[in-house]
């Protein structure tokens, strides 16, 4: 397996293989905001296929409960595999770690995570990596469906910080390209 950061020719293979929710094209959203600077989108492959991907979001959690607590604290979020059968695979373990690489190679110590409520296996993974619950909170956002209708949701969430360890810092050029052998 091998990590690194979306290129802008991944965007229609990713949708492809790890199709978006909906109508819109969430990949390239990702992309976008990738390009801008405000995350970094990391993807996973496997034999030349996207099987996982995570944002650094830079500016953190966006929620105001959040905010508020870890004003100074960046975000992984949208970590998913695909297909499902990958789960307990390290794949998402191998993800989480070169998203921490690239927070320590900004020079930042403070990385957090949100869970859903209603999500203990996800919860317990974060749990085993050294993330501890901080803060409840909503996330919100809206979606739109194949028939063009949005649709609102508010997921019950915790916010899972772990303070990281400067001494495992690496070169920031090497750090979003990353191998690793689940």
């Amino acid at each position: 397996m091998h990590i690194r950061e979306c290129r802008e020719a991944d965007v229609a293979l990713l949708e492809e293989h790890m199709p978006s929710p909906g109508a819109a094209c969430d990949h390239a959203s990702r992309f976008r905001r990738h390009r801008e600077g405000a995350a970094t989108f990391l993807i996973a492959w496997r034999d030349g296929l996207p099987v996982g991907s995570c944002d650094v979001l830079w500016e953190g959690c966006q929620a105001p409960e959040v905010r508020a607590v870890h004003p100074d604290c960046s975000e992984i979020s949208g970590l998913g595999l695909w297909p499902e059968a990958l789960r307990s695979q390290c794949v998402g373990t191998a993800l989480i770690e070169a998203a921490e690489r690239l927070v320590l190679a900004r020079g930042r110590v403070k990385v957090g995570v949100g869970v859903e409520k209603n999500n203990p296996r996800t919860h317990d993974l974060y749990k085993r990596l050294g993330y501890r619950d901080s803060t409840p909170y909503l996330d919100c956002g809206s979606y739109e469906d194949s028939a063009g209708l949005t649709h609102r949701v508010a997921d019950a969430c915790t916010f899972m910080v772990k303070l990281l360890d400067p001494a495992d810092a690496t070169d920031p050029a090497d750090a979003a390209d990353s191998a690793r052998q689940p």
